[in-house]
């Protein structure tokens, strides 16, 4: 199954719901969100910085992780950046395959 990593930013009432229901109460959440798709979350922790929450997930596929991330983020309470997380075996794989490719200008 492929693996996501979703890096989430709080709007104001992200962050008063997280006041309202604590850190488990929105990891509980997100979990059961993830589950009822199918899928399985592998991490999820709190940041500080440029993002407020990381999860990592693995969910059946690219159509899936899409449909989490636009009913997530259609709640207005946190904005997600999703990103197809590859193992080093699946790299293995991709640079075993050629590729035809001119560069611009050659």
């Amino acid at each position: 199954m492929p693996k996501y990593l979703s890096l989430g930013s709080y709007t104001v009432d992200g962050i008063r719901g997280v006041l309202q229901e604590g850190g488990t109460g929105r990891r509980k959440a997100v979990q059961a969100a993830i589950e009822a798709m199918g899928g399985k979350m592998e991490a999820y922790y709190f940041a500080f910085g440029e993002h407020d929450v990381v999860v990592i997930s693995d969910v059946p596929d690219n159509v899936t992780a899409a449909a989490l991330a636009i009913g997530i983020g259609s709640t207005g309470t946190v904005s997600l950046k999703t990103t197809v997380l590859l193992t080093p075996e699946e790299l293995d794989q991709a640079t075993k395959k050629t590729v035809a490719f001119r560069a611009a200008g050659r």
